[in-house]
C-alpha cells in the first residue's frame, strides 16, 4: 500500500478512528496496530508476511534466551541464529542473483562462458529496513544494553509498525518498543502537526519527486541521446528527486505515527546544506548511518586501533552501505565514492578546520556547500544509472556541450509549465531547509497569525491537488521500496 494512493487515503482514517476508540485498552490498541500493519504490508503480497512473522518470532524467542544465558558460547550461538535467519532471508531475496551474475562474469574474464541463469526471485518490499530493525533488538540484548520484552504483542507490533515498516526510519527497540507499553490520550496539537508533516511529505513526493522523475527517467533511460547541460540538469534533478522521495516518505511515516501518539526519530536534516560529506551523512538517512556506526563501524574497531585502521573501517562501512542499497556494482561504487571522500576528509581534517570555520560564512556557503553538493551529485550518477556502463556514458556525455536547448529534454508529459512548477517547488523547499535548519518549522508555523497559518495549509493542499503527479493506474512507488 502506497502512502500516495487512494487505498491509503481510505485505510489510514479508518485505522486512526479505530485506534483512538480503543486507545486506552492497551491489548486492543496493540492488536489493532499489528493487524493494521499486516494488512498494510500484505496489500502488496500477503505471502511475504510470513517472513516478518518468522523474523519476529525468532528474535522474540532468541531475546528471551539470550537474557537468561550467562554462557558466552551459548549466547554467541543464540545471536548466530538471529543473524542467520534474518540475514539469510535478506541475502537470498536480495543478493542471490547478484552473486550468480558476479560469479558468471568472473569466469567470463578468463574466456569461459558458464551456462548459469539467474533465478526468478521477487524482492519483498522493505526487507532491508525491518531486518535491520529487528536485528538491532537481539544485538542490543547480546551486548546487555537492553532487556527483552515479555510482551509478544508489543514486540510483533514494534517490528511491523506500518508507518515506518517499508522504508524507515529504522528504529531501535530502546526507543520505539517502550512506546507500545503505554497508552496515549488524544492530543490535538500532536495530531495537527502530524497531519501537516504528512501533507508536506506528500508535497515533496508528488509535486517535486514524481515531477522530476519524468525528466530524470527520460535522460537516464537513454543516456547516449543527451549531453552536457542536459545530463547535468537530469543529475541535479535526481538529487532533488531522491531527497524529496525519501524524506517525503519519512515525513509521512513520522507524521502518521505522531497522530497516534508515537514518536519516530528524525531521518533527514537539510542534507544539501552540508559543508562536507561527513556532515552530509550526519544529515542524510540518519537512522541508517547511525545503525551502521553502532553495529558495523564500532564492532570493526571504530577509531580505536590507529588512524589507518580507522580509515579502512570507514571505507568498509560505506562499501557495505552501498551494497545494502542494491545488489549491483553501481551501488558499491556509489558507497565507495562516499567512503573515499570521508577518508580523505579525515586525512585533511586539520587543514579543513583552518579554512572552513564556522565564522567564515563566505567559504562555507560559496565553496564548501556547493563543492559538497557537486560530489554528492557525481556519486548519484552511479546510484541512478541502470548499469555501470550507463553511468560512464552519463559522466562522459556531461563534458560534451552541444548548443543547449531545453526543448531537447521536454516532452508532452513534461513541458515548460511543468518545468517551472518544479523549479518553484524546489526553491520553496530549499528556502524552508535553509531558514529552518533545526527542523522546527511546524513549531514556528504555529506561532504565526491564524490567517497566515491556514493560508499556508491551503497552499500545501492545493499544490498537491493541482500540481501533484498522479499515475494512470497506480501511484508512483517510493524509490526506497526497492531497498
Amino acid at each position: 500500500m502506497f502512502f500516495n494512493s487512494i487505498d491509503f487515503a481510505i485505510f489510514f482514517p479508518i485505522v486512526f478512528i479505530l485506534y483512538w476508540l480503543v486507545s486506552q485498552k492497551l491489548f486492543l490498541r496493540n492488536l489493532l496496530v499489528l493487524v493494521a500493519s499486516y494488512v498494510f504490508y500484505g496489500w502488496w503480497d500477503w505471502r511475504f508476511l510470513l517472513l516478518i512473522v518468522i523474523s519476529s518470532l525468532v528474535d522474540f524467542i532468541v531475546g528471551q534466551k539470550l537474557y537468561k544465558s550467562e554462557n558466552l558460547k551459548q549466547r554467541k550461538g543464540l545471536l548466530s541464529i538471529s543473524l542467520i535467519v534474518n540475514l539469510g532471508f535478506l541475502v537470498y531475496f536480495k543478493y542471490t542473483n547478484f552473486f550468480i551474475d558476479t560469479f558468471v562474469d568472473s569466469f567470463r574474464l578468463f574466456g569461459k562462458e558458464l551456462e548459469i541463469s539467474t533465478l526468478n526471485i521477487i524482492l519483498p518490499v522493505g526487507i532491508s529496513f525491518y531486518t535491520f530493525q529487528t536485528l538491532s533488538y537481539t544485538i542490543d540484548i547480546y551486548r546487555k544494553q537492553l532487556k527483552p520484552t515479555k510482551n509478544w504483542l508489543a514486540f510483533f507490533s514494534f517490528v511491523a509498525f506500518f508507518p515506518q515498516l517499508v522504508a524507515g526510519p529504522i528504529e531501535r527497540a530502546s526507543h520505539l518498543l517502550p512506546q507500545f507499553y503505554k497508552t496515549y490520550k488524544f492530543n490535538y496539537n500532536l495530531v495537527k502537526s502530524g497531519l501537516l508533516l504528512m501533507a508536506f511529505g506528500l508535497f515533496k513526493k508528488m509535486v517535486i519527486a514524481d515531477r522530476a522523475a519524468i525528466l530524470v527517467n527520460q535522460v537516464y533511460n537513454n543516456p547516449t541521446d543527451y549531453h552536457g547541460y542536459e545530463t547535468i540538469l537530469a543529475t541535479v534533478l535526481f538529487a532533488f528527486q531522491i531527497y524529496c522521495d525519501f524524506s517525503g516518505y519519512s515525513d509521512i511515516a513520522i507524521g502518521a505515527a505522531r497522530t497516534m501518539g508515537f514518536d519516530l526519530m528524525k531521518n533527514f536534516d537539510s542534507p544539501y546544506f552540508s559543508k562536507s560529506i561527513t556532515e552530509f551523512w550526519r544529515r542524510w538517512h540518519i537512522s541508517l548511518s547511525t545503525w551502521f556506526r553502532d553495529y558495523v563501524y564500532i564492532p570493526l574497531g571504530g577509531s580505536r586501533n590507529g588512524k589507518y585502521r580507522t580509515y579502512a573501517n570507514l571505507f568498509i562501512v560505506f562499501v557495505v552501505s552501498g551494497l545494502w542499497h542494491g545488489a549491483a556494482m553501481t551501488f558499491v561504487v556509489w558507497g565507495a565514492i562516499h567512503g573515499f571522500i570521508i577518508v580523505l576528509e579525515k586525512v585533511l581534517t586539520k587543514y579543513r578546520k583552518k579554512i572552513f570555520t564556522s565564522k567564515n560564512h563566505f567559504l562555507n556557503y560559496f565553496l564548501a556547500i556547493p563543492l559538497t553538493f557537486i560530489i554528492v551529485c557525481f556519486a548519484w550518477i552511479f546510484f541512478r544509472a541502470n548499469s555501470f556502463n550507463d553511468a560512464m556514458i552519463v559522466i562522459n556525455n556531461s563534458f560534451i556541450f552541444p548548443p543547449f536547448s531545453l526543448d531537447n529534454i521536454l516532452s508532452k508529459e513534461f513541458d515548460r509549465r511543468e518545468y517551472w512548477v518544479l523549479i518553484v517547488a524546489i526553491v520553496i523547499l530549499l528556502l524552508k531547509d535553509f531558514i529552518d535548519r533545526n527542523d522546527k518549522w511546524i513549531e514556528n508555523l504555529n506561532k504565526l497569525n491564524i490567517v497566515f497559518r491556514w493560508l499556508i495549509y491551503l497552499v500545501i493542499v492545493l499544490s498537491i491537488i493541482f500540481y501533484g503527479q498522479y499515475g494512470d493506474d497506480t501511484p508512483a512507488e517510493f524509490i526506497y521500496f526497492q531497498f
